[in-house]
């Protein structure tokens, strides 16, 4: 909890103007709060005790000032700490999505996609609270136990020494409590992240569950995750529930014994009756914030869960770092120089070494795993070389910056990737609009003849995934996109496996006629998309086992023989 609060109180330093208000908004309720205590004692001594009419005349409007102090204490108070919480939040919520978003992709590949929305709006819905409600309910209420605290003693220091005495006794179960509601807590957002995992595992694989009328099936597995988060959750109320009455019981102690000591010192005359009642009516206010105090001390702790579990993310720091040099002129050539990649214990690519220049069409072919994706992923640095160098026009790709290399560099993959916005956005993407270069990149992609006859054209919104579009149609977007870029090195990744024979010619001959612009670099599908690269690499167990033209390899090359026939169905 302390920690929690150094934490977040800087956040309100930098809100100097909000903050100030709402300290005088939260004085105001803890003097509002101590001032209808002390209007008991003139009301039972001068009005109904001495029966003074004056009095009675000036005490309506001395009680209708005191509330509307703290009513006006307390609207401050919470619409200026609610301002400061929710724009903390909302920055919160930035940094952490800026922080991961230049995670390395191994953490997208490791972490559930699921877990990772958990913790972006669940864990910091819950941090919300901390800086919305608990820190200024805390130094509110802390303030208003200042307050009356001190009214109480000035009344009758021999009574507040029995109340004082005894509450602070509550700190001991109070503190087992919490340790549990943290725990409690830990296990409740874990639930709920599994929770939120298995759902977007079930609307992400809905196509595939409804082909298979495995939806009850799924319904268990989501039961199964819905009803621990429920078991976490009624702990996390059961332990929550047993902080009032701890509090009710010990607060009824002492202050029973506060009446039996006070009503004796009014019988035997050394305190008057308002006086009494006023010193009562305190100590009862007083016993409300308390409690307050305790219950917000157990609520902190599900904050302090998703506190810790919020930076874990931000304390995480990408090992795939920007380098310091702009890569301003063309890429003119591309060098593997005994490049080596591991995955962990396993070896994807094995001591390659490769020259790829400007002009020429590279073709990768070869089983599954047996390397391709690894070798264009280093191009575009989602993952650093476990040993060897890739040297971009003589400089180390890891020396260059990741924005300038991006921007050099368009990758088309097998998995086609369309925003929630107009098809003019997602080809322009990152970048300005600019229609004229939209419409040539859609011609280029062989995608104009279809926009065209959309009803708003390139301003047409696409929906989540690009589902209003065919398989086909949502590749030749792709395809428009890294055209639009203009790119010095363009990586097709199986990006024309979902087109017609005669779409994906058209497109080869496009391409062909901006070779001299570029390196191309294509994962094959089918052997029309190859057989005229200038150099065609077959790999095998991470190695590339042949180098050569489709002709040249079909005569000394058997393993490209064999996969050729593969390709060629």
């Amino acid at each position: 909890m302390k920690e929690l609060l150094k934490q977040y109180l800087p956040y309100l330093i930098g809100y100097k103007k909000q903050f100030t208000f709402a300290i005088i908004g939260m004085f105001a309720v803890a003097i509002g709060t101590a001032g209808t205590a002390q209007l008991i004692k003139p009301v039972l001594d001068d009005v109904f005790v001495a029966k003074d009419e004056s009095m009675l005349a000036i005490i309506p409007f001395l009680l209708m000032g005191v509330f509307f102090l703290k009513g006006s204490g307390q609207y401050i108070q919470t619409y200026y700490m609610s301002y400061i919480g929710l724009d903390v939040v909302k920055k919160l919520r930035n940094n952490l999505v800026n922080h991961l978003t230049h995670q390395d992709i191994q953490f997208f590949q490791n972490m559930h996609s699921g877990e990772i929305l958990s913790r972006i709006t669940n864990d910091i819905t819950r941090i919300q609270t901390v800086v919305t409600s608990m820190i200024p309910n805390l130094i509110r209420e802390s303030l208003t136990i200042l307050a009356l605290t001190g009214y109480v003693i000035y009344e009758s220091p021999k009574l507040a020494f029995y109340f004082l005495i005894i509450m602070p006794l509550a700190i001991f179960p109070l503190s087992k409590l919490a340790k549990k509601m943290k725990k409690y807590s830990k296990l409740s957002q874990e639930s709920t992240s599994n929770m939120t995992s298995r759902l977007g595992e079930i609307f992400s694989n809905i196509e595939v569950i409804k082909s298979n009328s495995t939806q009850a099936i799924e319904g268990k597995k989501f039961a199964k995750e819905n009803q621990n988060v429920f078991t976490y959750l009624i702990k996390q109320v059961k332990v929550n529930a047993l902080t009032s009455p701890i509090m009710e019981v010990l607060g009824s102690v002492a202050i029973g014994l506060v009446i039996y000591i006070g009503g004796t010192e009014v019988i035997e005359g050394r305190m008057s009756v308002g006086a009494f009642f006023a010193f009562a009516t305190a100590l009862f206010m007083l016993y409300t914030p308390i409690k307050r105090i305790s219950t917000l001390y157990n609520k902190a702790q599900d904050a302090v869960v998703a506190n810790e579990r919020m930076f874990e993310l931000l304390n995480l720091q990408p090992t795939i770092t920007s380098g310091t040099q702009t890569l301003n002129k063309n890429i003119t050539q591309i060098e593997f120089k005994g490049v080596s990649l591991n995955y962990g214990e396993h070896t994807a690519l094995n001591n390659l070494s490769i020259v790829m220049k400007q002009g020429e069409t590279i073709a990768l072919v070869g089983d599954s795993g047996a390397g391709k994706s690894s070798f264009v992923n280093l191009l575009v640095r989602f993952y650093d070389p476990s040993s060897g160098s890739i040297l971009i026009n003589g400089k180390n790709s890891q020396d260059l910056t990741l924005e300038s290399l991006h921007k050099n560099i368009a990758y088309v993959t097998q998995h086609i990737y369309i925003f929630n916005d107009t098809i003019a956005q997602n080809i322009a993407y990152g970048e300005e609009i600019d229609e004229n270069r939209v419409m040539e990149a859609l011609q280029k992609a062989h995608a104009l003849e279809f926009v065209e006859k959309l009803k708003n054209g390139i301003n047409t919104m696409l929906s989540e995934s690009g589902n209003n579009l065919s398989g086909g149609q949502r590749q030749r977007i792709a395809l428009a996109r890294a055209l639009y870029k203009k790119p010095h090195v363009l990586i097709l990744d199986e990006a024309t496996s979902a087109l017609d024979n005669k779409s994906e010619a058209l497109i080869q001959k496009a391409l062909e006629s901006l070779k001299n612009e570029m390196i191309s670099i294509t994962v094959a599908h089918r052997l029309s998309t190859i057989e005229h690269a200038d150099t065609i690499l077959v790999f095998k167990d991470g190695n590339i086992v042949c180098s050569n033209t489709h002709q040249n390899l079909l005569k000394s090359c058997e393993e490209y023989r064999k996969l050729s026939k593969i390709l060629d169905m």
